[in-house]
């Protein structure tokens, strides 16, 4: 099973798809509809479902943040941010990745999210590309163009 080039071992996609199923599908209709990140008024915090779904993930074997991440941006593109080593040393945020790719979207009035909407219409791609997926292709490029990210046992 790959998803946004990542390949769930195994183990971990007979979990997703099989044994806990129910429990992740009932994360992420608990998570709500798809929308803009910048859009979230409050901190997210632990409990909030996607939060809950990100940690359920980590707990399958071979599944790792990043690979957690892309999971769940696979279903929700326009709410949650990939976490990689690259992204995170752009962004000098290690671990706690979310909130500030949030505060980062929010600040200024949303100033990023407009930057990324006009990044996107002039590179031609469709509407169904979303801000936060050009702003996380724009941050791992530079770190790349950087020379950044080593990979880590977050990134499984």
């Amino acid at each position: 099973m790959t998803f946004l080039s990542v390949q769930v071992p195994p183990m971990a996609a007979r979990a997703i798809l099989h044994t806990e199923a129910e429990a992740l599908n009932a994360l992420l209709t608990a998570i709500g509809p798809d929308r803009d990140l910048v859009d979230e008024p409050e901190p997210l915090t632990p409990g909030w479902p996607a939060w809950e779904l990100e940690t359920a993930l980590w707990a399958l074997p071979g599944i790792g943040q990043t690979k957690a991440t892309k999971l769940i941006a696979r279903k929700r593109p326009r709410l949650y941010p990939i976490w990689d080593s690259v992204v995170s040393q752009v962004l000098g945020t290690e671990r706690a990745h979310l909130n500030p790719v949030r505060e980062a979207l929010r600040a200024d009035d949303g100033a990023l999210h407009r930057r990324l909407l006009s990044i996107r219409k002039e590179a031609g791609l469709p509407e169904e590309i979303s801000a936060l997926r050009v702003f996380d292709v724009i941050a791992w490029m530079d770190g790349k163009n950087r020379r950044l990210g080593e990979p880590s046992d977050q990134e499984r």
